[in-house]
Protein backbone atom coordinates (compact mmCIF):
# COMPACT_ATOMS: atom_id res chain seq x y z
CA UNK A 1 0.00 0.00 0.00
CA UNK A 2 3.24 1.77 0.61
CA UNK A 3 1.55 5.53 1.98
CA UNK A 4 -1.51 5.69 -0.95
CA UNK A 5 -4.71 5.64 -0.41
CA UNK A 6 -6.60 1.72 -0.76
CA UNK A 7 -10.92 1.35 -1.47
CA UNK A 8 -11.84 -1.27 0.70
CA UNK A 9 -15.23 -2.98 0.91
CA UNK A 10 -15.74 -4.03 4.61
CA UNK A 11 -17.91 -6.93 5.48
CA UNK A 12 -20.54 -6.50 8.02
CA UNK A 13 -22.91 -9.62 8.21
CA UNK A 14 -24.68 -9.83 5.14
CA UNK A 15 -23.75 -5.67 4.71
CA UNK A 16 -20.88 -4.27 2.94
CA UNK A 17 -19.37 -1.07 4.47
CA UNK A 18 -16.87 1.29 1.72
CA UNK A 19 -13.65 2.64 2.92
CA UNK A 20 -10.28 4.07 2.31
CA UNK A 21 -7.35 2.53 4.24
CA UNK A 22 -4.14 4.35 4.03
CA UNK A 23 -0.88 2.89 5.57
CA UNK A 24 2.16 4.76 5.44
CA UNK A 25 5.45 3.52 5.11
CA UNK A 26 6.75 2.08 8.66
CA UNK A 27 3.50 3.08 10.19
CA UNK A 28 3.49 2.55 13.75
CA UNK A 29 -0.48 2.66 14.84
CA UNK A 30 -3.54 2.90 13.17
CA UNK A 31 -6.42 5.32 13.28
CA UNK A 32 -10.36 4.46 12.68
CA UNK A 33 -12.74 7.46 12.03
CA UNK A 34 -16.12 7.59 13.04
CA UNK A 35 -18.06 10.60 11.29
CA UNK A 36 -20.80 12.32 12.49
CA UNK A 37 -24.33 12.54 11.60
CA UNK A 38 -24.75 13.11 8.15
CA UNK A 39 -21.51 12.41 6.82
CA UNK A 40 -19.48 9.83 5.31
CA UNK A 41 -16.01 9.02 5.00
CA UNK A 42 -15.58 12.04 2.64
CA UNK A 43 -16.16 14.67 5.57
CA UNK A 44 -13.54 17.41 4.73
CA UNK A 45 -12.72 17.78 7.98
CA UNK A 46 -12.13 14.19 9.12
CA UNK A 47 -9.96 14.03 6.13
CA UNK A 48 -7.65 17.00 6.73
CA UNK A 49 -7.18 15.63 10.11
CA UNK A 50 -6.21 12.15 8.36
CA UNK A 51 -3.61 13.67 6.23
CA UNK A 52 -2.00 15.01 9.48
CA UNK A 53 -1.65 11.58 11.16
CA UNK A 54 -0.41 10.04 8.27
CA UNK A 55 2.26 12.32 8.80
CA UNK A 56 3.00 11.22 11.68
CA UNK A 57 3.33 8.13 10.49
CA UNK A 58 -0.14 6.88 11.31
CA UNK A 59 -1.94 4.64 9.09
CA UNK A 60 -5.99 6.16 8.51
CA UNK A 61 -8.94 4.09 8.04
CA UNK A 62 -12.10 6.27 6.81
CA UNK A 63 -15.45 4.38 6.48
CA UNK A 64 -18.87 4.61 5.46
CA UNK A 65 -20.77 4.04 9.05
CA UNK A 66 -23.73 3.20 6.57
CA UNK A 67 -24.79 2.12 3.20
CA UNK A 68 -26.11 4.21 0.61
CA UNK A 69 -29.30 2.87 0.96
CA UNK A 70 -29.21 2.90 4.93
CA UNK A 71 -27.83 6.72 4.19
CA UNK A 72 -30.94 7.37 2.09
CA UNK A 73 -33.68 6.10 4.46
CA UNK A 74 -31.70 8.43 7.09
CA UNK A 75 -31.68 11.24 5.24
CA UNK A 76 -35.46 11.28 5.64
CA UNK A 77 -36.33 9.45 9.22
CA UNK A 78 -33.16 10.38 10.28
CA UNK A 79 -34.05 6.61 12.92
CA UNK A 80 -29.79 5.84 12.25
CA UNK A 81 -27.95 8.95 12.76
CA UNK A 82 -28.78 9.01 16.64
CA UNK A 83 -28.71 4.95 17.03
CA UNK A 84 -25.03 5.06 18.86
CA UNK A 85 -26.03 1.21 19.77
CA UNK A 86 -26.38 0.31 15.87
CA UNK A 87 -23.45 2.79 15.27
CA UNK A 88 -21.11 1.33 17.88
CA UNK A 89 -21.52 -2.28 16.85
CA UNK A 90 -20.84 -1.35 12.94
CA UNK A 91 -17.24 0.09 14.48
CA UNK A 92 -16.58 -3.11 16.56
CA UNK A 93 -17.48 -5.03 13.05
CA UNK A 94 -14.69 -2.98 11.17
CA UNK A 95 -12.07 -3.24 14.28
CA UNK A 96 -12.68 -7.19 13.83
CA UNK A 97 -12.45 -6.96 10.62
CA UNK A 98 -8.79 -5.20 10.48
CA UNK A 99 -7.98 -8.00 13.04
CA UNK A 100 -8.40 -10.65 10.21
CA UNK A 101 -5.91 -8.48 7.66
CA UNK A 102 -2.46 -9.25 7.24
CA UNK A 103 -1.39 -5.62 6.96
CA UNK A 104 -3.53 -4.11 10.33
CA UNK A 105 -3.74 -7.05 12.71
CA UNK A 106 -0.11 -6.45 13.87
CA UNK A 107 -1.13 -2.25 14.27
CA UNK A 108 -2.31 -0.47 17.74
CA UNK A 109 -5.76 0.72 17.28
CA UNK A 110 -7.13 4.32 17.91
CA UNK A 111 -10.56 5.33 17.11
CA UNK A 112 -11.17 9.29 15.79
CA UNK A 113 -15.20 10.19 16.19
CA UNK A 114 -16.94 13.39 15.58
CA UNK A 115 -19.89 14.68 17.01
CA UNK A 116 -22.21 11.62 17.08
CA UNK A 117 -19.34 9.13 15.86
CA UNK A 118 -17.84 9.75 19.15
CA UNK A 119 -20.47 8.25 20.73
CA UNK A 120 -19.97 5.29 18.74
CA UNK A 121 -16.53 5.24 19.22
CA UNK A 122 -16.78 5.39 23.01
CA UNK A 123 -19.29 2.36 22.52
CA UNK A 124 -16.97 0.06 20.49
CA UNK A 125 -14.09 1.00 22.82
CA UNK A 126 -15.74 -0.11 25.93
CA UNK A 127 -16.34 -3.57 23.87
CA UNK A 128 -13.37 -4.07 22.70
CA UNK A 129 -10.71 -2.99 25.84
CA UNK A 130 -8.12 -5.45 24.30
CA UNK A 131 -7.56 -3.85 20.72
CA UNK A 132 -8.72 -0.35 21.11
CA UNK A 133 -5.47 1.98 22.88
CA UNK A 134 -6.72 5.49 22.46
CA UNK A 135 -9.83 7.65 21.95
CA UNK A 136 -9.91 11.12 20.14
CA UNK A 137 -13.55 12.73 20.50
CA UNK A 138 -13.93 16.05 18.22
CA UNK A 139 -17.34 17.86 19.45
CA UNK A 140 -18.30 14.56 20.59
CA UNK A 141 -21.29 13.64 22.06
CA UNK A 142 -19.80 11.61 24.78
CA UNK A 143 -23.60 11.59 26.73
CA UNK A 144 -25.00 9.72 24.11
CA UNK A 145 -22.56 6.92 25.32
CA UNK A 146 -23.03 7.18 28.87
CA UNK A 147 -24.07 3.61 30.39
CA UNK A 148 -20.22 2.59 28.47
CA UNK A 149 -18.07 5.56 29.83
CA UNK A 150 -17.54 3.72 33.50
CA UNK A 151 -16.19 0.65 31.37
CA UNK A 152 -13.98 2.68 29.23
CA UNK A 153 -10.09 1.17 29.65
CA UNK A 154 -8.71 3.59 26.40
CA UNK A 155 -6.85 6.53 27.01
CA UNK A 156 -9.21 9.49 25.95
CA UNK A 157 -8.70 12.97 24.54
CA UNK A 158 -11.89 14.83 24.52
CA UNK A 159 -11.72 18.04 22.15
CA UNK A 160 -14.15 20.97 22.29
CA UNK A 161 -14.50 24.10 20.78
CA UNK A 162 -14.29 26.89 23.01
CA UNK A 163 -17.70 28.89 21.74
CA UNK A 164 -19.19 25.43 21.48
CA UNK A 165 -20.75 25.99 25.40
CA UNK A 166 -23.52 23.42 25.75
CA UNK A 167 -21.17 20.49 24.05
CA UNK A 168 -18.56 21.51 26.80
CA UNK A 169 -20.69 21.17 29.23
CA UNK A 170 -21.94 17.38 28.11
CA UNK A 171 -17.70 16.82 28.05
CA UNK A 172 -17.14 17.83 31.67
CA UNK A 173 -20.00 15.58 32.73
CA UNK A 174 -18.73 12.52 30.87
CA UNK A 175 -15.19 13.20 32.12
CA UNK A 176 -16.55 12.44 35.65
CA UNK A 177 -17.65 9.30 34.32
CA UNK A 178 -14.44 8.32 32.60
CA UNK A 179 -12.06 6.09 35.18
CA UNK A 180 -9.28 6.37 32.61
CA UNK A 181 -6.28 8.19 31.58
CA UNK A 182 -8.57 11.43 30.33
CA UNK A 183 -7.51 14.96 29.29
CA UNK A 184 -10.70 17.63 27.74
CA UNK A 185 -8.61 20.24 25.55
CA UNK A 186 -11.04 23.32 24.94
CA UNK A 187 -10.10 25.39 21.67
CA UNK A 188 -10.59 28.58 22.36
CA UNK A 189 -12.80 30.84 19.49
CA UNK A 190 -14.04 27.55 18.18
CA UNK A 191 -17.62 26.56 17.28
CA UNK A 192 -18.98 23.11 17.13
CA UNK A 193 -17.23 21.92 13.89
CA UNK A 194 -14.04 24.09 14.29
CA UNK A 195 -14.30 26.20 10.61
CA UNK A 196 -12.51 29.00 12.16
CA UNK A 197 -9.49 29.52 10.46
CA UNK A 198 -6.83 27.23 12.12
CA UNK A 199 -8.71 25.54 14.88
CA UNK A 200 -8.88 22.17 12.90
CA UNK A 201 -5.15 22.86 12.63
CA UNK A 202 -5.16 22.65 16.79
CA UNK A 203 -7.17 19.29 16.86
CA UNK A 204 -5.17 17.75 14.38
CA UNK A 205 -2.12 18.98 16.27
CA UNK A 206 -4.16 17.47 19.70
CA UNK A 207 -5.21 14.52 18.31
CA UNK A 208 -1.56 13.47 16.90
CA UNK A 209 0.21 14.17 19.91
CA UNK A 210 -2.22 11.87 21.96
CA UNK A 211 -2.24 8.88 19.08
CA UNK A 212 1.62 8.72 18.85
CA UNK A 213 1.65 8.73 22.76
CA UNK A 214 -1.01 5.83 23.68
CA UNK A 215 -0.83 3.89 19.69
CA UNK A 216 3.09 4.17 19.47
CA UNK A 217 2.86 2.59 23.57
CA UNK A 218 0.86 0.03 23.13
CA UNK A 219 2.41 -1.74 19.82
CA UNK A 220 -0.53 -4.38 19.07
Amino acid sequence: MNGGECPVTIPVGETRLSGDLCLPEGATGLVVFAHGSGSSRLSTRNRRVAAGLRQARLGTLLFDLLTSSEESIDNITAELRFNIPFLGERLVSVTDWLGTRTETRGLSLGYFGASTGAAAALVAAAQRPERVAAVVSRGGRPDLAAEYLGKMAAPTLLIVGGDDTEVIRLNEIAMEQLHVEKELAIVPGATHLFEEPGKLDEVQRLAGKWFVKYLTANPG
